[in-house]
């Protein structure tokens, strides 16, 4: 039976979380979110507007990597660039590690994953104040790779968000996309009724290219879309 490692590490403001079965593979996910954040840093600071905008941002194609993927996640679910950062960088890492042979890959950037190989992996929603925050929870099997999967919420942590959602989790084909996805979702999340917000969530949803399904979260309401991988109920919870 294989070993899973799982490795955790503070790069700038986020908390890197590595599952692989190969320790040189998780040192090079560490190392390429490192230097893809560098090279993030180095164009914002020649082009601001790439961490303000609230909009999607054009980019030219000698852009950085970090950048174009940012920019294309961005224009898809009509969000500004920054809302795609921390899946776009989880991407690049578990990239990197398949690239080196890893046969188990999954990087977690600040609460958005990208899952790249062969793993089973459950995974808890926090929705905050929320009776559901932690009980419900998503598996990801074989069949659902390669993946990416997103949580925005307007009552949990400091992200900017225009929404009401507890929790607006997105899962997509990749974890830049669910993470600008989980955020326009989020933003829609609007009104004084839950069910209603909630549908219209998830209605910006469905119009996403790309998103495969979405779980909504407010209060004790919640609501689904499209293909998501297996809904379980956290053990313990």
């Amino acid at each position: 039976m294989r070993r899973i490692l799982k490795l955790r590490k503070v790069i700038g403001q986020s908390i890197v979380t590595v599952k692989t079965d190969s320790y040189a593979a998780a040192q090079t996910a560490f190392q390429t979110i490192v230097d893809n954040r560098r090279a993030l840093q180095e164009y914002i600071e020649e082009s601001p507007e790439f961490l303000s905008s609230l909009d999607p941002v054009t980019v030219v194609d000698s852009a950085p990597e970090i950048v174009r993927r940012m920019s294309s996640a961005a224009e898809t679910a009509d969000v500004g660039p920054m809302a795609a950062v921390a899946g776009a960088l989880a991407d690049l890492a578990v990239e990197a590690m398949t690239a080196l042979g890893a046969d188990v890959a999954v990087v977690e950037d600040g609460g958005e994953i990208s899952v790249g190989e062969d793993v089973r992996l459950d995974i808890a929603i926090n929705s905050g104040r929320s009776p559901l925050s932690g009980r419900l929870g998503l598996r990801i099997l074989q069949r659902d790779l390669p993946v990416g999967v997103a949580t925005s919420s307007a009552t949990v942590g400091h992200a900017l968000s225009f929404g009401s959602a507890d929790s607006a989790t997105v899962v997509a084909e990749n974890a830049a996309l669910a993470d600008a996805a989980a955020t326009a979702v989020c933003n829609a999340v609007k009104g004084d009724d839950p069910d209603t917000s909630i549908r219209r969530g998830l209605e910006v949803a469905r119009h996403i290219s790309g998103v495969r399904g979405a779980l909504i979260i407010r209060g004790d309401h919640a609501g689904t879309t499209g293909q998501l991988p297996s809904l379980i109920w956290i053990r313990g919870s």
